[in-house]
């Protein structure tokens, strides 16, 4: 058997980490078994469905490398992969399901049903739907549609009787029937359900294994049920852990950024966000916690994933990416700092400027977590002195008791030295420290202020370096002045 795996989200929103980390799942095990990984795009939420989020959600992706083989964008032998172009077929069921009677028309208005809801509550009873039109005669309520009058479709939950399964991440999983409603397939402006759309097109598009969120574990065994009216093929269920915050609260936007392109533009490296949402719910053998995808792939099984919810740990993934960029290789990491490096300086780098930034990107590139990081330690590299020196840094200057000799020694020093390379500057000035008496942190720190404009920077001596002696000098003669 080839396995068949799809994703299929809303374009009602940004794609969210967690439905990334299903698509990933679901990725990871097609292209373990071979099989085929389908996207499909489920937007019969026509008042909230939106082609920007499409496109995010393809986008978001694009960028994590999960290739698929058939879907939108893509192809294959089902249409679009768009619910809304499948209206037609999502009726066809439903009237096929009526006329063999395992579906009915209800001729309940919504007000009616909250009314009999409210009651249920009052009285203890489950406010589902009790049924009431299960009742009627099937010839009466087709001359009623004839007649014009509006009615939904709902699916005839087989009673008595129970639902069983295997799933692979839950085990055993047995429903009784009496604890599900005959729900809507069918509203009654003939607007498909998502329990009939999705199941359906399961259906069509001979799904094997549905992989997707543990929330919808409710809504399977009503899917078996569609699924086996339909004469279909049961598909294999695995449902997944919920991924929650550090709080133990699930995922929300108080935890930061959700949306995957959002950690696209906070510097974050796919590779590194792929190896990150693998490890939420599940790990290879070992201890092992930075490993390719290629070896995700080779271990990857359903069975393995975890039951308990994942924990999204941001610090974590901000060391996981780290990891991933000193790993970089130098050519690549220089590609990818590029813009960075552009927006801080504010205009495109000229091949001095860029011979400047290259004199230090493996430094930048050590300390660097996130891509994000890089234009701040860098802009020092492109700016004017006044742009370094101003009032507040003046201020952190003149803290250190000892910061006026220092910067006048450090200016003599500087302009005698034959050569204007970090061993020379390193060399001088620590000679310097010897000679005033002071440890490295109360010595340097008022060069590294008024050179970089900051207290944090790349190491100073090779800084000094990057600009150059002129620069340099002016941005040393500049501070003595005012402070």
């Amino acid at each position: 058997m080839t396995t068949r795996l799809r994703v299929a989200p809303s374009p009602t929103g940004a794609m969210h980490v967690g439905t990334g980390r299903t698509a990933l799942f679901n990725w990871l095990f097609a292209r373990h078994t071979g099989g085929t990984f389908i996207v499909r795009i489920d937007d019969t939420d026509t008042a909230r469905s939106e082609k920007a989020f499409e496109d995010d959600i393809l986008a978001g992706l694009r960028w994590l490398g999960l290739d698929w083989d058939e879907g939108v964008g893509v192809g294959g032998p089902h249409g679009s992969y768009r619910q809304s172009d499948r209206y037609g077929r999502y009726e066809e069921v439903a009237e096929k399901l009526i006329a063999e009677e395992t579906a009915y028309p209800c001729f309940c208005t919504p007000g009616e049903l909250e009314t009999r809801r409210a009651e249920a509550e009052a009285a203890g009873r489950p406010p589902g739907y009790d049924g009431r039109c299960r009742a009627i005669d099937a010839v009466d309520a087709r001359h009623r549609r004839n007649a014009g009058e509006r009615a939904a479709v709902r699916f005839k939950m087989p009673r008595p009787g129970t639902t069983e399964f295997v799933d692979l991440v839950r085990g055993e999983i047995r429903v009784d029937h009496q604890h599900v409603d005959d729900f809507v397939l069918l509203r009654s402006d003939r607007r498909p359900t998502y329990h009939l759309a999705s199941t359906v097109d399961d259906v069509d598009y001979e799904i094997t294994h549905v992989a997707r969120g543990e929330d919808l574990l409710p809504s399977t065994p009503r899917h078996v049920q569609l699924t086996l009216a339909m004469g279909g093929k049961e598909a294999t269920y695995a449902h997944i852990p919920l991924i929650n915050g550090p709080d133990g609260k699930r995922l929300s936007k108080r935890h930061g950024a959700q949306g995957v392109t959002e950690y696209v533009d906070a510097g974050y490296l796919p590779e590194a966000l792929v190896n990150y949402l693998s490890l939420l719910g599940w790990s290879p053998s070992g201890d092992a916690s930075i490993f390719p995808v290629t070896e995700s792939i080779r271990l990857f099984e359903l069975t393995d994933v975890q039951k308990n919810p994942a924990v999204f740990d941001r610090a974590k993934l901000d060391w996981m990416n780290g990891e991933y960029v000193r790993a970089l290789p130098s050519d690549r990491f220089n590609d990818l700092a590029a813009p960075y490096v552009e927006q801080a300086a504010g205009h495109p780098l000229s091949p001095e400027e860029w011979s400047r930034f290259e004199q230090l990107s493996p430094l930048i590139q050590e300390r660097a977590k996130l891509l994000t990081d890089i234009g701040d330690q860098v802009r020092f590299l492109f700016v004017d002195h006044d742009t370094v020196v101003t009032p507040e840094t003046i201020g952190i200057i003149v803290s250190f008791p000892e910061a006026k000799p220092i910067i006048e020694n450090a200016i003599e020093r500087l302009t005698s030295l034959a050569e204007f390379d970090h061993e020379s500057i390193e060399t001088s000035l620590r000679g310097m420290l010897d000679e005033l008496g002071l440890n490295a942190r109360k010595g340097l720190q008022p060069l590294r202020v008024a050179i970089t404009g900051s207290t944090v920077s790349p190491p100073l001596f090779e800084s000094m370096a990057a600009l150059g002696r002129e620069t340099v000098l002016d941005r040393l003669d500049a501070a003595r002045s005012r402070m």
